[in-house]
């Protein structure tokens, strides 16, 4: 939305297919993270974060993925050995919920995916 981040252009492309698919899932617990980055200046956008966030939203090909009982209760029992915080275990389980890759750079969910327990797709800079 702001930017350009530095995505590897591999995923790029398939995050752009996805889009164009229909298939750019956005994980309720997300809109969370965004907020708490925001209000402890991690990130800074030219809106506040609510109009940010709402237009974000709406963006072609995306869908939220609303915390439904069943992924909040997979979050808790995980497979594996993967750690505690809240946010990524949410992130997890609702990417294993819709068999869907979980686009991260962080090195524990990747670690993880490579485990075999997650469809992980690296946004990490080679």
């Amino acid at each position: 939305m702001e930017g350009t981040p530095a995505i590897p252009t591999a995923a790029r492309k398939i995050i752009e297919q996805a889009a164009a698919t229909g298939q750019l899932w956005v994980s309720a617990i997300s809109t969370w993270e965004v907020a708490m980055l925001a209000a402890k200046g991690r990130v800074v956008f030219s809106l506040d974060v609510q109009t940010w966030m709402t237009q974000a939203l709406e963006a072609p090909g995306l869908r939220l993925v609303p915390l439904s009982p069943e992924i909040g209760v997979a979050s808790a029992s995980l497979p594996g050995n993967f750690h505690g915080d809240p946010a990524d275990r949410i992130l997890v389980a609702t990417a294993r919920a819709l068999t869907a890759r979980l686009a991260t750079a962080d090195r524990a969910i990747l670690a993880y995916g490579r485990r075999g327990h997650v469809l992980a797709l690296s946004l990490a800079a080679r």
